[in-house]
């Protein structure tokens, strides 16, 4: 086996100041269908003005913080072929990290999040050490079981709040950017986070790296026999999945002015993979479609029936069952039948 060259167009290549690969296809489905998506995000406060409802400004920002989420997560699980379990507790971690520095007087939302990308690197560095050790159901579990501690000792600070979770006075405060006071402000740093983390990513699967650790997740065997040290790439991705996930953390304290325990738990971490299988494993875009679906259909199921886990799971099945790329997958496949890109 050839080891993932440097040279390849769609790894180097550039036709926009080195960032934009020549072999994208400006006219493609795929890429007209990303630009809408983007486009609708973009319009979402002025919608909600002109609706005279704020409520869908707020489900739109917490759309797009889960889709950080579900993104982060999906460079270990959708291109690493990585289940994790425990992803939760990094999200968690950054929210605390505003809770806990806000209660005793910080307010700068810089030095917060480079906090949260500190502490995260530690336990994700640690975590992944061990969990990495083993493969399958394996690593599951251990990611699960550190989920869980990290759940029960945020659980145990009695002094922020334990169970019942922990106030936070007000957003944090960076310097340079808009007041996050403001919630169209605020909807448009998370969709720049957003916007800037996928940008990452397709830039990261489309490198040598990117290949390597697509490698792995086809087979492991060949890519060790060609010498490539399996711990150092998915410690990275893993690392890297965690750091995302705690930015994003960052951003839910400030949306909700809220730090709870319920943010670390195995069940928040479950639904981050429903919403990438959901949206398209392995794809750029597949995280966002499938996070928007999943929490509107939440929000429209949960005051018509009781029972609206039970239709949102089997509707998750049938799009898993139907298509191997989720909705984005079956969007791409429709839209271009009869169409030449």
């Amino acid at each position: 086996m050839t080891s993932p060259s440097r040279d390849k167009p769609c790894c180097v290549g550039s036709t926009l100041f080195g960032f934009l690969p020549e072999s994208i296809q400006w006219r493609s489905v795929r890429t007209i269908a990303a630009l809408l998506l983007i486009a609708l995000l973009l319009i979402v406060p002025m919608v909600s003005q002109w609706l005279g409802q704020s409520f869908y400004l707020t489900l739109a920002t917490r759309i797009v913080i889960f889709a950080i989420v579900a993104s982060g997560l999906n460079l270990i699980l959708g291109f690493g072929g990585l289940v994790s379990m425990g992803h939760a507790m990094f999200v968690g971690i950054g929210a605390y990290v505003v809770g806990i520095s806000s209660f005793h007087g910080l307010q700068d939302g810089w030095t917060q999040l480079g906090l949260a990308v500190l502490i995260t690197m530690g336990v994700s560095a640690i975590t992944g050490l061990v969990s990495l050790r083993t493969r399958g159901i394996g690593f599951i579990m251990i990611t699960l079981a550190f989920g869980q501690m990290f759940y029960f000792l945020f659980v145990s600070l009695k002094q922020y709040g334990g169970d019942d979770g922990l106030l936070i006075a007000q957003r944090s405060q960076f310097a340079f950017l808009p007041d996050l006071n403001n919630r169209v402000a605020l909807y448009y740093v998370t969709v720049a986070v957003l916007l800037i983390v996928m940008f990452l990513i397709w830039r990261v699967v489309h490198s040598r790296f990117g290949y390597v650790l697509r490698g792995f997740q086809s087979n492991e065997q060949r890519m060790v026999a060609a010498g490539f040290p399996r711990l150092r790439y998915q410690l990275s991705a893993y690392v890297a999945s965690a750091v995302i996930c705690a930015i994003a953390g960052v951003l839910l304290a400030n949306l909700t002015l809220f730090s709870s325990p319920s943010y670390l738990s195995w069940q928040a971490s479950g639904d981050s993979v429903l919403m990438i299988v959901l949206g398209g494993m392995g794809t750029v875009m597949g995280p966002l479609l499938g996070t928007a679906v999943f929490l509107l259909l939440e929000e429209a199921l949960s005051g018509m029936t009781q029972h609206w886990m039970a239709w949102i799971g089997l509707f998750i099945f049938l799009i898993a069952l139907f298509s191997r790329k989720g909705l984005w997958g079956a969007l791409i496949g429709l839209s271009s039948k009869g169409v030449k890109s």
